[in-house]
């Protein structure tokens, strides 16, 4: 009930700033000191069911309100709330004392079908960036008005006359009449500031505290941006407001709680009316008294939890500088700018480097709220809380890595959960280089949980009301829809990798009949690698791959055919992309098991065959006749001799210039160990530099560019070495061929005894028993 010596009638206008503590502050005071009937706040009325839980044991700011389209999900808006945001404090105050609360912004029904442009992102304003329109140019009243009370920056002043306010001081109502008179006069210069949509959300907004006031009575409060105060005060008719709101496009809207964070929060986070440093003024919002101290003291525990020497003396001399500065600033308090420079300057010693830890640890800070399991949400979000909880992989506004052994039963269900999301959009987690071992039993995961996931999680709902049921159903539909055969291979491996029974059948049946349509074989070398890596996966996850081996080996068969035909004739840039499928099929064919070759031939010898062919073939590129070649010389399929001989007919006088740096780049460009190649086999090196020293003057400038591609992707050491052995002369009185005896280090024949004395470790690293395998042959074979 409203005290009788209250100086307000009619509703209550509160104009805030949204998520400003100084303006939290004010309200609770006010709010306090004015005990209303009912409190309105600016949000979306979609939303009253769901204010009793902001006073759930287990709701913990920042949250937002999430509203999304019942049939199109991905269209949403979020109205993020901090424990320091006016909105919140009103509803918390309203709950504590059984007063009602309601939400009088315009309906998100109609928000989200007012165009694409307002059907993303947040709708709550602020008077500090004001609008979202790009129509016509924006107002910024906190910059019009700094400017006017002879600031040049404005979020300092209004740090200064807002924000470092003590609570409770003086009148409560004092500062909402005087932004609202700054505001009034605002709104008169600049009428809508370049939004129009606010006429119409003011209309609205009109109407509900009419409403509110039959309902309750006069005493009402309303917590709206302060920039809607002089709107929400003018005396327009009720016929006038709803001619506003006749027409408006309506789309079926749930809505829901979700976590928000502190980073989401912030300018820098892409929140249009964010603050950018919500742990600044988290922080002054709870720190009861001398509120500088406290938040160095803060800061200086983080620094020493990094490890740097920073003492109470630092503390101490921090508050002195930052307190001096404010005075010289003309500044009633230290502000974050004072504080900052006070920190850089004592005790990063004037270091930005450990500062940029400060900024992104405590100034914004990684703060992010929990919602009980009592909200309402989709099935799909429910399932997923239920994996995240039974999996213990709780989602975590920070980014940071996660190594899973997939031998373990958990982890491999972490695996699984994973790859599900991320076949169905949601980002989670990405695969990322593994620190250890790179076998198929181990897998590095970096996750970070955005907010906007949630939205994600919404759009997903639609494939299924569990994880596994949507993550099949996208995947049969992705599979369906797929364009190239690439996609549809790369699909089967990410089903694998899922583990989705139900959908492999359906995309191995599209993968087959696409696989028989498509002659292209460049397309077929695209899609042989995915098939191959699937059939590992699947080893490794105890999955039944045969029907994978079945197609594997057929587009095995269909490359081998077509690829010498299609490797004649072709250009510069033709020849350099058929020579990455070469290598792309190459590497897939030596992953293909030994269970492949009993059941369909020999696939490795046919490859090689179709090597040999390549390799022989003038009508063949150079580029892809010296990778063959050097493939089958990797493979042992060729002798160090017959290697050098051919490279010694390609690099003959009758051989064009440009053609035989085409074959050098094949054969030992790529960063395909080429370089230590020639260091060891200096045969080969006297080879190119005979050839490059005889290339005509007029033909050097166009094999240069070919050769220094070549070279450059060295590494430093490697071209250093063979710099010497060019600057000596190959062959002067080094090494010899690798296959000779003159090469310290190296013998001509394999030494048994010394190769088994590294038997024990490696069957200790390998985590073999003494049965499996007795040498290093053995070991290798068991080792796959």
């Amino acid at each position: 009930m409203k005290d009788s010596d209250s100086p307000w009638t009619g509703p209550l206008l509160l104009g805030v700033r949204h998520h400003g503590p100084g303006s939290a502050r004010a309200v609770r005071a006010a709010l306090e000191a004015a005990r209303p009937e009912a409190v309105l706040i600016e949000g979306p009325p979609e939303a009253d069911a769901l204010i009793p839980l902001a006073d759930h044991p287990d709701m913990r700011p920042p949250v937002a309100l999430l509203a999304h389209a019942v049939d199109e999900p991905g269209r949403s808006a979020f109205w993020p709330l901090a424990e320091f945001s006016p909105e919140w404090v009103a509803i918390r105050w309203a709950l504590r004392q059984g007063v009602p609360a309601r939400f009088i912004d315009l309906p998100a029904t109609h928000t989200l079908a007012w165009g694409k442009e307002g059907a993303t992102g947040t709708e709550t304003e602020d008077p500090g960036a004001v609008g979202d329109s790009d129509d016509t140019v924006r107002v910024d009243p906190l910059a019009v008005l700094a400017e006017a009370a002879g600031h040049d920056d404005p979020e300092r002043w209004w740090e200064d006359v807002v924000e470092h306010r003590g609570a409770g001081a003086g009148d409560p109502f004092a500062p909402f009449t005087v932004l609202g008179e700054a505001m009034a006069a605002l709104r008169e210069e600049y009428g809508a500031g370049g939004h129009e949509r606010d006429v119409v959300r003011e209309a609205y907004m009109r109407l509900q505290v009419r409403a509110a006031q039959r309902e309750f009575g006069a005493d009402v409060a309303v917590v709206c941006g302060a920039w809607h105060v002089p709107a929400l005060r003018e005396r327009a008719s009720v016929t006038a407001d709803r001619a506003l709101l006749k027409g408006l496009p309506k789309v079926k809207t749930d809505m829901t709680w979700v976590p928000w964070t502190h980073r989401r929060l912030a300018r820098a986070g892409g929140y249009g009316a964010g603050i950018d440093s919500p742990g600044w003024y988290g922080h002054l919002f709870r720190a009861p008294d001398r509120p500088v101290e406290r938040w160095l003291t803060k800061v200086a525990g983080l620094l020493r939890e990094e490890d740097r020497i920073v003492s109470s003396a630092h503390v101490i001399e921090a508050v002195r500088l930052a307190e001096t500065l404010a005075v010289l600033r003309g500044r009633p308090l230290p502000g974050l700018s004072e504080t900052t420079d006070a920190v850089r300057a004592v005790m990063c010693e004037g270091s930005d480097v450990p500062l940029a830890l400060v900024r992104d640890r405590v100034v914004v800070g990684d703060d992010m709220g929990e919602v009980p399991d009592s909200a309402p949400a989709v099935p799909l979000q429910r399932d997923l809380a239920r994996l995240q909880k039974r999996l213990r992989i709780k989602p975590e506004p920070l980014e940071r890595e996660v190594e899973l052994d997939l031998r373990k039963e958990t982890d491999a269900e972490r695996s699984r959960l994973l790859h599900r999301l991320r076949l169905l959009g949601i980002g989670w987690g990405e695969p990322a280089a593994s620190r250890g071992s790179t076998g198929t039993f181990r897998e590095t995961w970096r996750l970070c949980w955005e907010p906007e996931l949630a939205v994600r999680v919404a759009e997903a709902g639609v494939w299924g009301t569990t994880v596994l049921a949507a993550a099949t159903a996208r995947a049969e539909a992705d599979a369906t829809a797929a364009q190239a055969l690439a996609d549809v291979t790369a699909l089967a491996e990410r089903c694998l990798l899922a583990e989705l029974p139900d959908a492999l059948p359906v995309v191995m049946r599209v993968l087959a009949d696409r696989a028989a349509l498509d002659a292209d074989v460049g397309h077929l070398a695209q899609a042989l690698p995915a098939l191959v890596r699937s059939l590992r996966y699947g080893d490794v996850r105890g999955t039944d791959t045969r029907a994978l081996a079945d197609v594997a080996a057929g587009l095995a068969e269909r490359v081998f055919v077509g690829l010498p035909p299609a490797c004649a004739a072709l250009d510069a840039e033709a020849a350099a992309e058929m020579r990455r499928h070469v290598d792309a099929v190459h590497g897939a064919v030596g992953l293909l098991g030994d269970g492949i070759a009993a059941d369909h031939g020999n696939i490795r010898e046919r490859w090689r065959a179709v090597l040999r062919v390549l390799g022989g073939r003038d009508t063949v590129p150079g580029v892809i006749r010296g990778r063959a070649v050097r493939l089958l010389l990797d493979e042992g399929e060729l002798a160090q001799d017959e290697a050098a001989r051919l490279m010694g007919l390609v690099l003959s006088p009758g051989t064009p210039p440009a053609d035989a740096a085409a074959w050098i780049e094949g054969f030992v460009g790529g960063g395909s160990g080429g370089g230590m190649l020639l260091v060891h086999d200096e045969r080969l090196l006297a080879l190119v530099d005979a050839w490059l020293t005889g290339v005509p003057t007029e033909a050097f400038t166009d094999v240069l560019p070919l050769l220094r591609r070549t070279f450059s992707a060295y590494e430093p050491g490697v071209r250093r070495t063979l710099g010497e052995l060019v600057r000596r002369g190959p062959g002067a009185g080094g090494s010899a061929a690798v296959t000779g005896t003159g090469v310290p280090g190296f013998g001509a024949d394999l030494d048994a005894r010394r190769a088994d004395a590294v038997v024990p470790v490696l069957r200790l690293l390998l985590g073999l028993d003494e049965s499996e395998g007795s040498d290093v042959d053995d070991l290798v074979e068991v080792a796959g």
